[in-house]
């Protein structure tokens, strides 16, 4: 019963709205150390953080790109950015599967089969969470007093990535979803590869933090990861918007003022958002043209190629 009134989109938009309520009733609270704070950011640190999201985007596309790759589909650079970002656009759309069903089908449309682009998504995810979570822990301890059960999912996290642990996971997630198991096991180079690059988009999203609060680069990425961890985990409201700026001022407000620390918050979520408007039309344009596409094919089929 829980579950499908959390699933409801007008629940959802409810509990958005709820959050961004809470995180209006910070800026109305700190009205003038907030704009204030405004008022001193630079354009050009803005546009610096801009550019660092942008490069952290990057190393997760190239994350996303070795995971598929790995479990047998082989896309140009400008065809999984186009699926990647065009699709995460459906993440501000109510509910849980648009952000999936819109990967799914571009992944479709580029010759990646919806089981193979179902389970890069969904260990895409997994990865985000342990590196993001593992560098909150590391930098920002203090952010967990309260919610210190939460670290209890990296040693989880790190089990589920064993290559058999993890295959077998996905494929009792694509039988629950009606779909065929994958074909093969993640080869462990590419998780490697995966979990790499992941881990140095993270590195880098923290550079746009420094930018924008001032405070150290240590503290900045770690406080970043825990509020995006604190967006992801609640996942009834959609791209965790108002979550994620009011877990970030909450371990910022200590050490800049929550003047300051909101400004972040909100600033941070408007570079985001613009970061993949950006991708996504950058990409989409990229890809017009038709690519091939290498597919791996089991044992004694020919690899063929299709036009995007």
């Amino acid at each position: 019963m829980l579950s499908r009134v959390l699933s409801s989109p007008a629940v959802r938009v409810a509990l958005g709205l709820v959050a961004l309520g809470f995180l209006g009733y910070g800026v109305a609270r700190n009205w003038a150390d907030t704009t204030a704070a405004l008022a001193r950011l630079s354009p050009w640190s803005v546009a610096g953080a801009l550019a660092a999201v942008l490069a952290g985007q990057f190393c997760m596309l190239l994350a996303w790109r070795e995971i598929l790759a790995g479990l047998g589909t082989r896309l140009p650079l400008a065809v999984a950015g186009r699926i990647l970002f065009l699709g995460q656009l459906g993440k501000y759309v109510p509910g849980s599967v648009w952000a999936y069903a819109a990967m799914m089908e571009l992944g479709r449309h580029h010759g990646s089969p919806p089981r193979r682009t179902f389970a890069c998504i969904s260990l895409g995810l997994v990865i985000s969470l342990g590196v993001a979570l593992s560098i909150a822990a590391a930098t920002a301890r203090e952010a967990f007093a309260e919610a210190w059960y939460v670290l209890l999912l990296i040693p989880v996290i790190a089990v589920c990535l064993h290559p058999r642990v993890l295959t077998w996971g996905l494929n009792l997630a694509l039988r629950l979803a009606r779909r065929e198991p994958l074909e093969t096991v993640l080869p462990g180079r590419s998780l490697l590869l995966a979990v790499g690059w992941t881990a140095l988009g993270w590195l880098v999203y923290g550079v746009h933090i420094v930018l924008l609060a001032g405070t150290g680069y240590p503290v900045s990425t770690g406080a970043y990861a825990f509020a995006w961890v604190a967006g992801l985990l609640t996942f009834v409201i959609p791209a965790g918007v108002g979550v994620r700026e009011g877990a970030l001022a909450v371990v910022l407000g200590p050490l800049v003022g929550p003047g300051l620390a909101l400004v972040t918050g909100i600033v941070s979520r408007l570079v985001f958002t613009l970061s993949e408007l950006i991708a996504a039309g950058g990409f989409f344009l990229l890809a017009r043209r038709p690519k091939r596409v290498e597919v791996d094919a089991p044992e004694g089929v020919g690899v063929h190629s299709l036009d995007s």
